[in-house]
């Protein structure tokens, strides 16, 4: 039973509990740079792991995974302004320089702003002091700040170069929505997952991210079962509230999708914190959301006849069976 808090142990929890809000994939991006000569900013915002390949050169140099800026030669430093994928409290960070070696940043700083738009007006917040970074490694800090924040400004001490931003944080469900229907699964309104029977293929995390998947490593996937039984996965919503609709997609999963699916769910509002191995036991015993429906290849499964009235609910429990790979699950309905 592979729990998220239980998953590498060595890693700060904000980290594995964390939803990365500067995650290019949920929609972050890097609005400005004070230089990009050796490696584009974009690529430091990146989803997947910063790989480093021998003997590749561009016009510029070596070629590197993440943003890198040129030698300084004016006593200045580089600092990049980045719009997080959704307004959230933010836990802390990893600063990663792998692959970094002789051209890493040597220190850094994070400031903070909530603003509609970036301009020379805009005030900007302190959250991280300078630190240390050393080569080819990742660099976690805790944030201290609980206000939420729309943008984050990166400053790095003078020069050099940067893998991966993760920005860990706790997005803050947007209050034009109130009463209206919205995925209440979905990373960026808050939506977590908790844990899962497998997740051996793919990147679990993409299963509540915005969009369809891009290809079939853009979702979960689980390992062929070999023995009785099913895969499943808990989710947290985001906003507790009454799952109207539920869609299921298995884009790109053509030989192994699932052959059905089923949902059961709970109001967990007065269930404490920190007791997720006692929540997933429980989950076992949950009410039926939707009972089992079967699933094809590469589609949209759209299911709104048949779901149970069970009130607002806070935790789902989705059951694919007996294995296979999804790319997205949508929950939608009205924060209660």
């Amino acid at each position: 039973m592979p729990t998220i808090e239980s998953l590498n142990a060595d890693v700060p929890l904000y980290a594995r509990t964390g939803i990365n809000l500067a995650s290019a994939g949920l929609g972050a991006r890097g609005l400005s740079s004070t230089n990009e000569f050796f490696a584009p900013l974009e690529r430091m915002l990146a989803d997947g792991e910063p790989v480093f390949i021998e003997g590749k050169f561009d016009d510029h140099g070596k070629w590197m995974d993440g943003w890198e800026t040129q030698r300084r030669r004016d006593g200045g430093h580089d600092h990049a302004v980045i719009k997080l994928a959704a307004p959230g409290r933010i836990l802390g960070f990893d600063v990663d320089t792998r692959h970094f070696t002789g051209n890493y940043a040597p220190a850094c700083r994070i400031e903070a702003a909530s603003t509609r738009e970036v301009t020379e007006e805009t005030s900007w917040a302190q959250i991280l002091p300078h630190r240390a970074l050393g080569p080819d490694g990742h660099h976690f800090f805790r944030c201290e700040s609980f206000e939420s924040w729309t943008h984050i400004r990166l400053h790095i001490y003078p020069d050099g170069g940067v893998a991966r931003l993760r920005v860990f944080g706790v997005p803050e469900l947007d209050p034009t929505h109130d009463g209206q229907e919205i995925d209440l699964a979905a990373s960026l309104n808050g939506g977590r997952i908790l844990a899962m029977s497998d997740a051996h293929y793919g990147d679990y995390n993409r299963l509540l991210a915005p969009g369809r998947g891009t290809n079939m490593g853009d979702g979960w996937e689980t390992r062929r079962r070999r023995e009785p039984g099913y895969d499943w996965m808990v989710i947290a919503l985001g906003a507790r509230g009454v799952v109207e609709r539920i869609e299921v997609d298995t884009a790109h999963f053509k030989g192994n999708y699932p052959d059905r699916c089923s949902l059961q769910a709970a109001d967990m509002l007065n269930f404490g914190d920190g007791l997720t191995d006692a929540l997933v036991t429980d989950s076992m015993f949950w009410k039926t959301l939707l009972p089992e429906r079967k699933l094809g290849p590469d589609a949209i499964h759209d299911f709104r006849e048949g779901l149970e009235a069970l009130g607002p609910v806070t935790h789902v429990r989705f059951n694919i069976h007996p294995d296979g790979g999804v790319s997205r699950l949508r929950l939608f309905g009205r924060p209660a």
